[in-house]
């Protein structure tokens, strides 16, 4: 976590603390400075060193907040959080993690009940005490806790985009250490599977100690957890970081054991079981002439091991991507070289879901473009969101405003003169109904049109598949945008029959959107596949807010691999001939 992620995220406890408290306004405005503060390119502990004034030049940091960013800098707290964080002594982030809290629920309910943890909140919806709280009723009370266990589970999961900067960070001290010949991460995240457990390392190398030391000493490490003669384990930025020590001989078989899935290892396992080899983390052996090959772990001639491509070849296999290993059918595809080229962050060609100031976004259209051709994207789409349910203030664009953006997006277009094919679109609202809430004679003079979830996102199964069915079917939708309304580890959103949304999708020639922030990933890797089959196309977009998160991308690309997609399955993987013919289709 950079520190200007880290000061951000005080200023979100801040005003979430302020208004539980009940201020108004405050707690506004700390939230923009706190989106500022986490774009800004300059490191925010510089601009704290050169004092208040430097870093109240940051946009929406007011001299007071600059003023108590400085005073965390130099003297590692804030007096008025501290005196917040003692005058309501809730665990914030845990409670609001619950779907229905937020920090107005959380300063009633340890106002009324002394609540400050999520098992004083179970433990008082179960008594009923929650109804008796003035504002709160039985259906608040039972939806609360039907809602506290996926809260709970969403605790001891990291957000894959969370804890990848970490792995990464840790990868990258670790590769430059002298005694490292090798080094990569493995298990869910080499998999980019949604959320993890841990981060997990593995590092190739004759030498123990000096690694060992040199790990527990990163500097991004806030405590060591164990450290032994081969593994260590650190906890960096909340998560907890584990590093396993091989010989270069047996770096390949560990990576693709550590890596998994446990139904993946299981099926490769027994597929050199089939050849009279046995494979396990320290390699792969013909046990073709020994008496009892359970004997011990090293048993037979070594085969393969050193890499993990001569693993899978060994076994007469093409090298499974690591996306793939769920035992979802790559193992058997690998064996007659049936699987996919997958596509890569770089086939994308452009994003074709991003935001800007004109609704909820943090820069100018003109900037966003700008970042677009410094990635040398050959398209770009301005999609800000219009007016309608589930988006909040008055930050959505009506008919209106959507007509004059219009000219603003080619004056910014034409400002920026990059070799950049800039597409006017929207992000238009699905009702309960699966109505688009902005008129169609304004959604046909777009370009793009992308579709999405912002309420109701707790409607029943069958209400849901039928929704985002009408919403697909609409002869102005382009893109279905996150298609469950998700937020990882803070709401479930709908779960619709993906089949019968994905092939009603198909018919109508409306993409699937894999939305890459990291918070979404919707849609999820299977429902990806889904689509696929049924002949879906893919959108692979960040849904951007500011420059920074056009670079989320990853994310979309490694969920759409997940779902076995290739480039030719991705609209915004085409040529911008080809994303308009799909768009006037």
């Amino acid at each position: 976590m950079s520190r200007n992620d880290e000061v951000a995220a005080l200023l979100e406890e801040f005003a979430d603390r302020l208004e539980a408290t009940g201020v108004e306004y405050k707690p506004t405005a700390y939230r923009r400075a706190a989106e500022n503060v986490r774009e800004h390119t300059a490191p925010i502990e510089n601009l704290a060193g050169e004092g208040e004034d430097a870093v109240a030049e940051i946009d929406r940091v007011g001299d007071a907040i600059a003023s108590k960013i400085v005073e965390y800098f130099e003297t590692g707290s804030i007096a008025e959080l501290e005196d917040l964080r003692e005058e309501l002594p809730a665990d914030i982030e845990a409670l609001t993690a619950v779907e229905g809290v937020g920090p107005k629920t959380v300063g009633s309910l340890y106002e009324a009940l002394g609540v400050t943890t999520l098992d004083e909140l179970e433990k008082a919806a179960e008594g009923e005490k929650i109804r008796e709280v003035s504002g709160f009723g039985a259906t608040t009370e039972q939806n609360i806790l039907d809602n506290i266990p996926f809260a709970r589970e969403a605790r001891e999961r990291t957000r894959l985009g969370d804890a990848r900067p970490v792995a990464d960070a840790a990868l990258s001290y670790l590769a430059d250490l002298d005694a490292v010949a090798e080094a990569e991460v493995c298990g869910s995240i080499r998999r980019w599977k949604d959320t993890i457990g841990d981060v997990d390392l593995l590092v190739a190398s004759r030498e123990r100690e000096p690694i060992v030391e040199a790990f527990t000493d990163w500097p991004e490490a806030d405590a060591t957890i164990e450290a032994g003669t081969g593994k260590a384990s650190v906890r960096a930025s909340g998560t907890r970081v584990d590093l396993r020590i091989v010989d270069g001989e047996e770096f390949g078989s560990a990576l693709q054991y550590f890596t998994g899935s446990r139904a993946h290892n299981v099926a490769v396992r027994n597929r050199a079981l089939d050849r009279d080899l046995k494979l396990n983390e320290y390699g792969l052996f013909d046990v073709s002439g020994v008496d009892d090959p359970d004997a011990g772990q090293r048993v037979g001639e070594r085969v393969a091991g050193a890499s993990e491509d001569g693993v899978y070849e060994a076994l007469d296999m093409d090298p499974v991507p690591p996306e793939l290993r769920e035992d979802n059918g790559e193992v058997a595809a690998a064996a007659a070289g049936d699987l996919p080229d997958l596509v890569e962050t770089a086939d994308l060609r452009g994003d074709l879901h991003t935001h800007t100031d004109w609704s909820d976004g943090s820069f100018s259209i003109a900037e966003m473009i700008g970042a677009a051709a410094e990635r040398s994207y050959d398209v770009h789409a301005v999609t800000d969101h219009a007016a309608g349910p589930g988006i909040f203030g008055n930050t959505g664009l009506g008919e209106a405003e959507i007509a004059e953006q219009a000219e603003a997006v080619d004056e910014a277009s034409d400002a920026v003169d990059a070799d950049v094919e800039v597409l006017h679109g929207i992000e238009a609202n699905i009702d309960a109904e699966g109505a688009i809430t902005t008129d169609d004679d304004t959604l046909a003079d777009l370009d793009l049109v992308v579709a999405s979830p912002h309420s109701a996102l707790g409607q029943d199964s069958d209400a849901a598949t039928e929704r985002l069915i009408r919403a697909v079917e609409h002869p102005h939708v382009d893109v279905l945008g996150h298609p469950t309304g998700r937020i990882i580890n803070s709401r479930p959103g709908l779960a619709p029959d993906v089949e019968a949304v994905v092939e009603a999708a198909a018919a109508a020639g409306t993409a699937i959107e894999v939305n890459a922030n990291p918070a979404r990933l919707d849609a999820d890797g299977d429902a990806v596949r889904a689509a696929i089959d049924a002949g879906a196309t893919i959108a692979v977009n960040t849904d951007a807010h500011a420059p920074r998160e056009l670079d989320n991308v990853r994310y979309g690309a490694h969920t759409a691999r997940r779902g076995w997609a290739e480039a030719a399955d991705v609209l915004n993987a085409r040529s911008p001939d080809e994303i308009r013919e799909f768009l006037d289709d």
